[in-house]
């Protein structure tokens, strides 16, 4: 990854905003959208601003706010000039509260653009209503499942396709948590590598890897494949002929290329 992706909760807090005309005023709306308060850098307020955002034409007006914002200790975000930001501003997917967020890291925010377009059509619009109704059964949750890792499969297998929240079906949270239906104990995936190249992973592989809780590995894997599982996944290098830890939840076994 060429950067750490966060979200940044900005009610109630001072923005800096330089510059004027249509894309500063973007800026503004992007910052007033998510309850900040955009100001100027000597604003009263400024002083509890942590993060600044440089909309100025001039290439040298803007590099030299952009070394003095950061001497106060701000990250800063330069419009059009990626090599001198501390953050760029992805394309965002709004399905409040699930916000998804795609970014090139400067490179092209027209390819971030489309992306977003293309997923805007893709996206069901009650993703907010199934996010907002599994946050106010968390207590219910835990009561049907007091163990967090049964917990997180048994969520896991009912927003999967088919699944009794598939967020592309027609999820409803209350009959999910009537059925508790028990996680399958213990499930094992072999995935044989065609490639190092993740695209060439099928469906199902892809899908394994993003619910795997530990996943066994030969030395040589490509990390492009790796990076496709969950980052608190446990990860085991053993040899092809090792047998399988045992345990609750989803390994996944990658079998290296022949050859």
């Amino acid at each position: 990854m060429h950067s750490l992706p966060l979200f940044v909760k900005l009610e109630g807090i001072p923005v800096i905003l330089l510059g004027q005309g249509e894309i500063a005023d973007a800026k503004r709306r992007l910052i007033e959208r998510a309850g900040g308060l955009s100001m100027a850098e000597d604003a009263p307020e400024a002083s509890r601003a942590r993060i600044a955002f440089v909309a100025l034409e001039d290439a040298i007006a803007a590099a030299e706010a952009a070394a003095r914002l950061k001497a106060r200790g701000l990250l800063v975000n330069v419009v059009d000039r990626p090599d001198l930001c501390d953050f760029t501003t992805p394309a965002i997917v709004d399905r409040d509260p699930v916000l998804i967020a795609v970014s090139t890291g400067g490179a092209s925010s027209g390819l971030a653009a489309a992306l977003r377009q293309r997923l805007e059509t893709t996206l069901p619009t009650r993703l907010g209503a199934l996010a907002n109704a599994l946050n106010a059964a968390r207590s219910a949750m835990r009561q049907a499942w007091p163990d967090a890792g049964e917990r997180r499969r048994a969520l896991g297998e009912a927003l999967a396709p088919g699944g009794m929240l598939d967020p592309f079906g027609t999820p409803a949270v209350d009959p999910w948590l009537e059925a508790r239906i028990a996680p399958a104990s213990h499930v094992l995936h072999v995935i044989h590598l065609r490639s190092g190249d993740p695209d060439d992973l099928t469906v199902r592989d892809a899908r394994a890897l993003g619910q795997a809780d530990r996943i066994i590995h030969p030395e040589e894997t490509p990390q492009a494949i790796l990076a496709r599982a969950r980052a608190d996944a446990v990860r085991l290098i053993l040899p092809p002929d090792a047998a399988p830890p045992e345990g609750p939840g989803v390994t996944v076994r990658i079998v290296p290329m022949e050859g």
